[in-house]
């Protein structure tokens, strides 16, 4: 059986991340966990699918980062190893047990796809409205000071901004130039600060592929460059919501009738999948995908993930998200849905298992002087 970890939650996770660097800023009311040096201003950096074990195999294309990452230690993602999942636990501080984005699709009861907050392809902020489905304040709502989020401008007004990331005051980036210079000009509050081509590029083309070195090499030499420019005082922290890892095999729920069988509604993506059985059918549906996964999947029951502390602890709101079934592949397997998810479903790179590539993230601080 493959290697596997579990989320550190409370320890080195990424529910730690904010709170520590509000705790540096002086900010009362949060614990510094991961031990952020204080300073006067803040601006956390999340590089979307920069794995640690990725930067680690790739070190000659991100000298900078790799030379400040010595002797460091990694932090891990949540379950599932998803961006909406994680952003959440950035913006709240919370467990997805607790905050309840679950994974990238989930029942709400409707299956939401939770990036583009949609449901059958159809935007579902009215129907689904994202203030109720994540009803807990953000970190950002109670820190009392100014925060800045900086991200792509397809997040402004998303169901998932507004779920996880209200509080701040959005400012749109184009470019690898404006989100540097919005990062500089955070000089007294918080900055959270979203960069995502690298993992398209890795989901496109695969993970440690030329264009994906390419990538990475970019943002190394983006890091070197804003760290250069930190005023004295003003720290940036550099981490990652998952890591990735090849998807080189499928298994297709859309034409395999035994996973099918007794199964309501399938969500998740193709590394972390929620089973919702017809009533009464739980047990039968997850013996029957552990018949046919077998040693490329951890099949479990919604009670022994929890029981594990897949989820952190789990709200009774959240509980009938998470599916009756979790698979969790392993292995370069994905378990997909070739008539349903046909473009997820041709993706060279995939995330959201408990696999140390999928799981584990830096964690890297630079201080200006």
């Amino acid at each position: 059986m493959a290697e596997t970890i579990l989320p550190r939650y409370g320890e080195r996770s990424l529910c730690e991340v904010t709170p520590s660097l509000l705790a540096a800023l002086g900010v009362p009311g949060f614990d510094n966990v991961l031990d952020a040096e204080r300073v006067s201003a803040a601006c956390l950096l999340v590089i979307d699918g920069l794995g640690w074990d990725l930067l680690q195999a790739h070190a000659e294309d991100a000298p900078f980062l790799n030379a400040h990452a010595a002797n460091r230690e990694p932090l891990t993602a949540g379950f599932p190893s998803t961006t909406a999942t994680s952003v959440s636990s950035f913006g709240t501080g919370l467990t997805s047990g607790t905050h309840g984005i679950v994974g990238y699709s989930f029942a709400a009861p409707e299956l939401l796809y939770a990036l583009p907050w949609r449901v059958n392809g159809a935007d579902a902020r009215e129907t689904l409205v994202p203030e109720e489905i994540q009803p807990l304040p953000t970190l950002f709502e109670r820190a009392g000071i100014d925060v800045t989020i900086a991200a792509p401008l397809l997040q402004r007004g998303s169901g998932l901004t507004r779920s996880v990331l209200r509080g701040g005051a959005f400012e749109p980036v184009f470019a690898l130039g404006d989100l540097a210079a919005k990062i500089l000009a955070n000089r007294s509050g918080f900055c959270y600060a979203y960069h995502g081509d690298l993992d398209t590029v890795g989901h496109l083309y695969g993970p440690g592929s030329q264009a994906w070195r390419w990538q990475l090499n970019h943002i190394d030499r983006l890091v070197a460059t804003v760290v250069a420019a930190l005023p004295p005082g003003a720290l940036l922290a550099v981490t990652a919501d998952h890591g990735m890892a090849q998807m080189t095999s499928i298994v297709d729920f859309d034409t395999e009738p035994q996973l099918r069988e007794g199964v309501r509604l399938l969500g998740g993506e193709p590394r972390a999948r929620h089973v919702y059985a017809e009533p009464g059918a739980a047990d039968d549906v997850r013996e029957a995908w552990r018949n046919v996964l077998g040693d490329r999947a951890l099949v479990v029951s919604r009670e022994q993930a929890i029981d594990e502390g897949w989820f952190g602890p789990v709200a009774d709101r959240v509980l009938p998200r998470i599916g009756d079934v979790i698979a969790a592949a392993l292995g370069e397997v994905g378990i997909v849905r070739t008539v349903k998810e046909k473009f997820e479903s041709g993706l060279l790179g995939v995330h959201g298992s408990l696999t140390p590539a999928e799981m584990r993230v830096p964690f890297l601080t630079f201080v200006g002087s």
